[in-house]
């Protein structure tokens, strides 16, 4: 199984694995037509060129060809998807990363302000339920909305310029090709698909914005609801061990699985980092 592109068919096989990915078998006509429109409008492929990615693809156990459709194997999936991340970035890991830290930093930070203000009846926090509970979700939602601005612009910038970057590697790799027929073609489809994959990105990023300012929202809303609504002292225990949950559970938990590191070394990093955030924000509110 091949990852390298190098000549036609590999390109070939990527907007296979692309089209395919979702594991519905497929059509080699309704295949064709696809490869078609990502040229739109060059002659790009004839099906022979088809036919032979196609076969390479069978020979690597990529997909299972009956003659008239096509369907990716579970090891094709598994390819499929790696391109898919690679391309279009549709893992969310740093948008529910950031979203769960911020939003516990920021509940953290609301609810220990509440709470000692309350113990020492500061006069400068804002001592009236009302007005706990418009900071609160005002902070909460200021915090949403810039993750949300933040990674719908940063990630659609980051995200553009490493495509060109692969997009020029692959270039350089398939520009090696002796014929030059066969060189043209390739060059076209890739720069026809990076056309089109610049489009999706765009898409995609909306989808991760909306993933990271909804999960911040939803990691700060509910231990600070749960501390707005308890009777005191029920309510900080409570709020805490939300916080704790949101942290040591779903962001430790994710995070080791997503870097394939032992959770214990995962919980200590994630905990220093959210202790000093939380006690510069405090120190810093109270200056």
């Amino acid at each position: 199984m091949s990852f390298e592109i190098q000549e036609l068919p590999d390109v070939i096989r990527i907007i296979v694995l692309l089209n395919l990915s979702k594991g519905a078998s497929v059509q080699k006509s309704t295949l064709k037509s696809r490869l078609d429109k990502v040229c739109v409008g060059y002659a790009c492929i004839d099906m022979g060129e088809l036919e032979k990615a196609l076969k390479e693809m069978a020979s690597e156990k990529l997909i299972v060809d009956d003659g008239n459709t096509i369907k990716l194997t579970e090891q094709g999936q598994k390819l499929g998807k790696e391109w898919e991340s690679l391309l279009l970035k549709k893992e969310p890991i740093m948008e529910v990363v950031a979203g769960l830290v911020d939003g516990s930093i920021t509940s953290l930070v609301v609810i220990l302000s509440a709470f000692i203000a309350t113990l020492t009846a500061s006069p400068t926090f804002l001592g009236t339920r009302a007005a706990v509970i418009f900071a609160a979700f005002l902070t909460l939602s200021a915090v949403a909305i810039t993750n949300f601005s933040s990674f719908l612009l940063g990630g659609i910038t980051e995200d553009l310029a490493d495509i060109t970057t692969l997009q020029n590697l692959m270039n350089y790799s398939l520009s090696d090709i002796p014929d030059k027929k066969e060189r043209d073609k390739s060059l076209l489809l890739v720069k026809k698909l990076f056309t089109l994959l610049g489009k999706e990105i765009h898409r995609s990023n909306l989808y991760a914005a909306i993933i990271c300012g909804t999960t911040t929202f939803l990691a700060g809303i509910i231990p600070i609801t749960t501390y707005l609504i308890l009777p005191p002292y029920f309510n900080i225990t409570a709020s805490l061990i939300l916080v704790a949950a949101i942290v040591g559970v779903f962001l430790v938990r994710y995070r080791s699985k997503k870097t394939r590191v032992n959770w214990k070394i995962t919980l200590a990093e994630t905990l220093v980092i959210v202790i000093i955030a939380t006690l510069a924000s405090l120190l810093l509110g109270e200056a």
